[in-house]
């Protein structure tokens, strides 16, 4: 059997092997960077293609519009659940390189697309990026850093990913208010790409052997045992699914119906920029001090109140109108996505033991990332049917309901182990 694909169990552990967030920093660091430019080409896509879609490929249907966010969140989904697992056979490296070479087409695709199929396929191999890729980094920063900063190490993570998807709406949205929808928002795209595969082939190490190293002896758990654990029967676990689903779901519904509801209110392109970037800016950026805090305060708390903010939040966009309410209620969604985000993963860690926890990972975000495809679904024939602003407070409950659940069924993880 070739080095590549030993299995953790049976690998040889590396020398000079330590936990922890000061001995491994520059390889740490090193991920931060690479996540951020994974987020940077979601980013590229969140102000400029719903728009996209009505303006050149004349979707009228808000379905339809959101069909490409369906077909990302179902891809996503499924990669996720297989990147973990292969992972853990094949190595880190391998699965987070993959995922680049898949993102390489995407921004061409966009641009060159003679059909909104070609946006569709897109997202296909934009869905097969971010799940390896992304699910790959945080992988990595769970084996070098352990259990005791896990929190914080999520919340730099996802801080970098989602400031970088803030930044690329933001950008993108500029780009398309002076030179038009397509094609100079993309090249942004073409650029991450390049950069975030030099940049794992060149300087990314495999991380295997630190799970090899905290793990100690503790025997493997078959997949089906890791998904009924993840999906339903522990309480902590499956309710983090739950939770994260519905978090996803929301962000579906704010990356496909955002842009056409503020578009039919009469807000220019550069303004739905802004508001594209002001939600997740304060989810990225507030990640800085919520992954860290959920370390001391507890993962509990900090879930539940987070989708109950959400909630909230969905609330007011549905019925308030104006750049400036809008732009208040963009950061108090962000807010609260940020205070559940990083502390959902670092309770998937909490729980799960090292042997199985970048499988556990894996099915935790095939339920997350299915929010997605279940959010542009629901999101969109809600708004045929009834309109966008009902289909927005349709979400908020459903938000609410999974923050009442969370605190119900969900027990404290941080010292589980």
């Amino acid at each position: 059997m070739s080095a590549a694909s030993t299995p953790i169990s049976q690998a040889e552990p590396a020398p000079a092997i330590a936990l922890g967030l000061r001995a491994n920093w520059r390889q740490f660091w090193l991920l931060v960077l690479v996540n951020a430019f994974v987020g940077a080409m979601v980013g590229m896509e969140r102000t400029v293609l719903p728009l996209l879609g009505q303006a050149e490929f004349g979707l009228a249907s808000k379905s339809a519009a959101l069909s490409f966010i369906a077909t990302f969140g179902v891809v996503k989904a499924a990669t996720n659940l297989f990147a973990g697992r292969l992972s853990d056979i094949y190595g880190r490296k391998h699965v987070l390189l993959a995922g680049w070479l898949f993102a390489l087409p995407v921004p061409f695709l966009v641009i060159w697309a003679p059909s909104w199929s070609w946006i569709v396929f897109a997202n296909v191999l934009l869905g097969l990026n971010q799940g390896l890729a992304w699910s790959t980094t945080v992988i990595m920063k769970m084996d070098l850093v352990g259990p005791e900063q896990r929190g914080l190490a999520m919340g730099l993570n996802e801080f970098a990913g989602y400031l970088a998807v803030a930044l690329a709406a933001l950008g993108t949205g500029y780009l398309a208010q002076a030179y038009g929808l397509r094609p100079e928002p993309f090249y942004l795209g073409i650029a991450c790409a390049a950069a975030g595969l030099a940049i794992s082939l060149l300087f990314v190490r495999e991380t295997r052997h630190h799970v090899a190293l905290e793990a100690g002896d503790h025997a493997e758990l078959s997949m089906r045992e890791i998904f009924a654990r993840v999906s339903w029967r522990d309480p902590a676990l499956s309710s983090a699914s739950q939770a994260g689903m519905v978090n996803n779901l929301n962000d579906g519904l704010a990356w496909g119906l955002f842009p056409l509801f503020f578009a039919a209110a009469g807000l220019d392109v550069a303004q739905i920029g802004i508001l594209s970037f002001t939600y997740p800016a304060v989810w990225g950026l507030l990640q800085l001090w919520t992954g860290a805090l959920s370390d001391r305060w507890g993962r509990k708390r900090l879930i539940a109140g987070g989708m109950l903010v959400q909630g909230g939040a969905l609330a007011a966009i549905a019925l308030v109108r104006g750049f400036w309410p809008w732009a208040g209620a963009a950061a108090l969604l962000g807010a609260g996505t940020a205070m559940v985000y990083p502390t959902l993963l670092a309770a998937i860690g909490d729980v799960a033991h090292p042997r199985w926890r970048a499988s556990a990972v894996g099915v935790y975000r095939l339920w997350r990332d299915s929010g997605y495809a279940v959010g542009a679904l629901l999101a969109g024939a809600l708004a045929d049917l009834f309109g966008m602003a009902w289909s927005i407070g349709a979400v908020a409950l459903l938000t609410f309901a999974s923050g009442l659940l969370v605190a119900v069924r969900m027990p404290e993880t941080l010292r589980s182990r």
